[in-house]
């Protein structure tokens, strides 16, 4: 089904593999081809486009500049108050508003639509485009209106993933958007690009949900894809519609690779077409001769319906594997599971097996990922004349935009599922992130949507709830929901696909989004609500730092839902001091108040206060420091917060994973390696030290680590800097900060963006 090679390999002519091992100068030769695999690395699709928008002279360390930007209402707000903080006087690229995350004000009063109002009137004000809340979640907005061949977009959202259109689109944090609105670059080592062959033609009931899954789960846990450029060729690519390549594209964020790119054709143009915007489209492919630092080959002809069991995207089984060794499977999710969720309730799955079968009590479609038209309409044709029955099972449907969901409105599609017992909303990624259909407490959710990370489908594990989503594809999905909550493959059932044609209605964008790009007006004033604030102001880093350890997390990954929960913290995205409230506080409840209590002590030493006199623990640590540096005195030292996971930072772009950290006081993490450059980049911008570390150091929280000479060594650009843990003694370690261009070690040590862009 899917393999990884285990070198590179030469793509000759966009169809002929030839392994980078020792016969491959022989094998090229006979086919003609002359070349070199440094020349050949600049045939690659990824490698063009890279380079295209390159400001830099130098083809190794990128300065790249975006042709737009989109951000959704749970980002845009702080985005824009960093750069308003830092100069901001219009938007310099198209730069798209869009509400589909705090769409629902159910909670927090006017929170959420004072945070629309304040994307309003921003892009009134900067020159934005402005998508008010449902007409469309951010990702499809951006295909049916951004997305142009060869172009580069940039999103504050981490599925930002335009590659089916021909469009690099890379998904970080809100930083480097906000380095973007003030005319600096996205610095970045040029990646490598390995390709994912696609050949054969997927089975009938096979959706690109159980190709992106299948890809994942061989991918991810070998990391053979991280922070490199996915680029799709092959044969099989002719055999998928442009929406079946969306779908699989999007996913390509879970193997934790920097972007992707597909070559692009016919169907392609058709696409853009339909959509109106004919001169986006051009012909993408690699050159006749492209080098890949790696291969991954998928036989779309093997592909079967997969499930991914909680809580990972990568734990996938094919659903006939799943259901043919439940018991084994189901139970070994559940033990792995006591440690992710660090005991904290009690999960079981097992429980759902019934008469040997698999019984869950929802399914949604929604989403970037589920929410296309094609996805919807092949799971109408799997339910027409079926229903899902009057017991725990419910089935809700989130087309992707309000365009779609007309369409669906027109053909006839959402009457049929209606029919069915199911219920439709409108564009929303709530379910996505835990704003929206959570289920019942125990109860298992399947759904065509991004991630199952725990807390994903809304439960609250502090509150000893717990519920779990398996991701899977609609068309299984809508099999399922006809045998009422049985886990069915689609390719079980006997189905005609009617395939529709698709057609855009472009009024309903035209009559109802704010489109003000290049038209900025600066004597329009923003709309402040009660919970809008502005950035606390951040400290420089001192030349000495003493750090508390407030959290050790031994989890092999540690997501950013867990670093900063995501569902009802949503609503305070906009007010960073109450939003660090949350921090950590499904992983580690008792984080917050532990870097408190060392930004207290920070606080009493800026205003000139005795930190030793009024806390005798700090007067024992600099005592042992003494031991060693006798001339230290604590006035002089920086006291802050560390936290050490063993690879933090898988998942979400979410900035506030670090912002939350540093508001409370944080300036380091500590990690064996960071599981994203998104989040390493969060961390850069928040001012915070990207600690790596070899060897798990023995930490434990209240230890304290004194790092000398911290500043010294950031501005010399040292390789390893020798820090202490201090506790009843001193223990040397060794720490490093791996590659920092200039710009991020000065952000470093002016304590954040902000202030670096003051300065």
């Amino acid at each position: 089904m899917v393999k990884l090679y285990e070198t590179g390999a030469y793509l000759v002519n966009g169809t002929e593999l030839v392994l980078d091992n020792e016969t491959a100068s022989q094998e090229l030769a006979a086919k003609g081809v002359k070349t070199s695999k440094d020349e050949a690395r600049k045939g690659t699709m990824g490698y063009k486009i890279l380079q295209e928008h390159n400001t830099s002279d130098d083809a190794e360390n990128l300065k790249i500049k975006f042709d737009k930007m989109t951000s959704h209402d749970i980002t845009f707000v702080g985005i824009i108050q960093t750069a308003r903080a830092s100069g901001l006087t219009e938007f310099p690229i198209p730069y798209v508003l869009t509400n589909c995350h705090n769409s629902l004000c159910a909670v927090g009063g006017t929170i959420n639509e004072d945070d629309h109002m304040f994307g309003l009137s921003a892009a009134k004000k900067y020159g934005g485009i402005y998508v008010p809340p449902m007409q469309a979640v951010i990702h499809q907005y951006a295909r049916e209106e951004l997305a142009e061949c060869g172009k580069m977009i940039l999103g504050s959202d981490s599925h930002t993933r335009y590659g089916a259109l021909g469009t690099m689109a890379i998904g970080e944090g809100g930083g480097e958007l906000a380095k973007q609105l003030l005319g600096r670059t996205y610095d970045v080592k040029m990646p490598g690009v390995v390709a994912i062959y696609l050949d054969g033609e997927p089975a009938k009931g096979v959706g690109p949900q159980d190709v992106a899954l299948a890809i994942i789960g061989a991918t991810f846990k070998a990391g053979y894809v991280k922070n490199k450029v996915m680029e799709f060729v092959g044969p099989g690519i002719s055999k998928l519609s442009t929406d079946f390549r969306i779908g699989v594209d999007v996913m390509t964020t879970e193997t934790t690779c920097l972007s992707s790119i597909w070559k692009t054709d016919e169907k392609t143009k058709e696409w853009y077409d339909t959509h109106f915007r004919p001169e986006a489209y051009t012909e993408l492919n690699p050159e006749s001769v492209a080098y890949y630092d790696g291969v991954v080959y998928v036989d779309l002809s093997k592909v079967r319906p997969m499930i991914a069991l909680p809580f990972h995207p990568s734990n996938t089984y094919t659903i006939e594997e799943l259901n043919a060794n439940l018991t084994d499977i189901l139970h070994d999710v559940e033990e792995k599971a006591k440690s992710q969720l660090n005991g904290d309730v009690a999960f079981n799955l097992t429980n759902k097996i019934r008469d040997g079968k698999l019984y869950v009590e929802q399914g949604v479609i929604a989403g970037c990922a589920g929410g296309g038209f094609e996805n919807i309409c092949d799971a109408a044709d799997i339910l027409k004349g079926r229903y899902i029955g009057s017991d725990e099972f419910t089935l809700t449907v989130y087309p992707a935009s309000m365009p779609i969901m007309m369409e669906l409105t027109k053909n006839g599609r959402a009457a049929t599922l209606l029919e069915t017992g199911a219920v439709i909303k409108p564009a929303f990624c709530g379910p996505c992130f835990g704003a929206g259909d959570t289920p019942a407490n125990g109860a298992l959710s399947i759904r065509h949507s991004t991630r199952n990370f725990p807390n994903r489908e809304g439960s609250k594990i502090q509150n000893g709830q717990i519920s779990s989503v398996a991701l899977m594809d609609a068309r299984s999905i809508a099999a399922t929901a006809a045998n009422k909550g049985y886990l069915t493959p689609a390719t079980d059932l006997d189905v005609e696909y009617t395939g529709p044609k698709y057609f855009f209605d472009k009024n309903i964008y035209d009559n109802r989004v704010y489109k003000g790009f290049g038209k900025a007006d600066a004597s329009k004033e923003l709309k402040f609500g009660p919970n809008i604030k502005d950035w606390p102001e951040m400290p420089a880093l001192t030349d000495d730092l003493m750090l508390k350890v407030c959290s050790v997390i031994h989890d092999p990954v540690t997501t950013t839902d867990e670093l900063i929960p995501s569902g009802e913290t949503s609503s305070y995205r906009s007010n960073p001091i109450g939003l660090a409230e949350f921090t950590l506080s499904r992983r580690d409840p008792e984080y917050v108040g532990r870097a408190k209590a060392v930004q207290a002590v920070e606080k009493l030493r800026e205003e000139g206060g005795c930190v030793g006199k009024a806390y005798p623990e700090i007067k024992d640590m600099m005592q042992i420091v003494k031991t060693k540096f006798a001339d230290k005195c604590a006035h002089d030292i920086g006291f802050g917060s560390v936290i050490y996971a063993n690879k933090p930072g898988d998942g979400s772009a979410r900035e506030q994973a670090a912002s939350c950290q540093k508001v409370l006081g944080g300036w380091a993490n500590i990690a064996k390696e960071y599981a994203t450059k998104r989040y390493r980049s969060n961390l850069i911008n928040w001012g915070m030290l990207p600690f790596l570390i070899e060897e798990d150091a023995g930490f434990e929280i209240d230890d304290y680590i004194f790092v000398p000479g911290v500043r010294e060594a950031v501005a010399n650009k040292a390789e390893k800097i020798t820090a202490y843990i201090v506790n009843k003694d001193m223990k040397e370690i060794t720490v490093t900060l791996g590659d920092l261009t200039d710009d991020e070690r000065q952000i470093i040590m002016d304590g954040c963006l902000i202030n670096f862009y003051r300065h």
